[in-house]
């Protein structure tokens, strides 16, 4: 349980992301892939009944003992906050609302934020668009670990803290890598954010504000759902870069398992992208993908072959701000 992964380094490529070709290709032999583009109309009113299970979970916790309040904080709260987090991540781009209301998009994610606790959305979206655009990126990509998280994690044990402590690194990660400014809209977002934090505290006390942000922090962590994180990117099978799970887990988490068809077209909501698999389906069926999140995280804290340092990276050009 101790031996080292025999990784020391990142996979460097020197090559073009592969989802810019394929999706060439699959749009010149099946243009109809287009017409999955734009909003999903049902999204805003998950998400708003979401928001407001989670209200009402607060009230329901109020009187709970400490060790219940964890309790379902991990088995029931940080669910619903971990599918809200890939509700923004679908929200980033623009699927609540469209692209002719980005605007309505971003307000829509700072609501959809309000369960997290934590200030989340503004930030997120500010990172995740060079995710796509520069995926695998030095420097510019903090989906990436550091090399201080490759070197250290590399153990079973060690694995398995880094899996615990992912909130930590995802936050802290990006002000190590590719600071930014901060924005108006995270400021904003801040406030409305600390500001419902306050208001759940002065009707109802403590205890559900710390149900909100434990279940976040709990369910972003060692979790099954958190099996996505790794099961994404981390390449299992040399060559590949971006994996799709096709499990039961998609039903709670707006599809993000169908990660290879989001990465080719970012811009179809997730509800749509079981299509772009059927229509696509000889461009896919024979990749590799996942069938377990919770096989992933075991086979990434036991397999020695595995580790953070288990990435595709590349040298990017930074593209001109449009």
């Amino acid at each position: 349980m101790g031996n080292r992964v025999t990784r020391d380094d990142f996979e460097w490529v020197y090559t073009e992301q592969p989802h810019t070709q394929r999706r060439k290709e699959i749009l010149a032999k099946y243009p109809e892939i287009k017409t999955l583009m734009g909003p999903d109309p049902h999204l805003k009113w998950i998400v708003s009944g979401m928001v407001c299970m989670q209200l009402l979970a607060c009230y329901l916790v109020k009187d709970l003992s400490w060790k219940w309040i964890f309790f379902w904080a991990y088995a029931f709260g940080g669910c619903i906050n971990h599918s809200l987090t890939l509700a923004i991540h679908d929200i980033s781009h623009n699927v609540a609302f469209g692209n002719k209301q980005a605007k309505w998009n971003r307000w829509f994610a700072v609501f959809a934020n309000l369960p997290i606790g934590i200030p989340y959305s503004a930030s997120f979206k500010k990172y995740h668009i060079d995710h796509h655009r520069y995926l695998g990126g030095d420097s510019l990509d903090v989906d990436i670990p550091t090399d201080f998280e490759g070197w250290f994690f590399c153990t079973p044990l060690r694995k398995l803290l880094w899996l615990f402590l992912q909130p930590l690194f995802y936050s802290l990660r990006p002000l190590y890598v590719n600071p930014k400014a901060i924005t108006r809209m995270e400021i904003l977002n801040a406030l409305v954010q600390f500001s419902i934090d306050l208001i759940i505290y002065y009707l109802w006390g403590l205890k559900p504000v710390i149900y909100l942000i434990a279940g976040t922090i709990l369910c972003l962590g060692f979790h099954p759902i958190s099996g996505h994180f790794i099961a994404e990117h981390y390449m299992f099978l040399k060559g590949y870069e971006t994996y799709s799970y096709y499990g039961p887990l998609n039903w709670l988490t707006f599809n993000v398992g169908y990660h290879m068809e989001h990465h080719d077209f970012p811009s179809i909501p997730g509800c749509r992208l079981p299509m772009v698999k059927k229509i696509a389906a000889e461009y896919y069926d024979n990749l590799p993908h996942h069938q377990s999140w919770i096989r992933v995280l075991w086979d990434f804290v036991f397999d020695d072959t595995l580790g953070p340092y288990s990435r595709v990276k590349r040298l990017c050009k930074l593209a001109k701000e449009s």
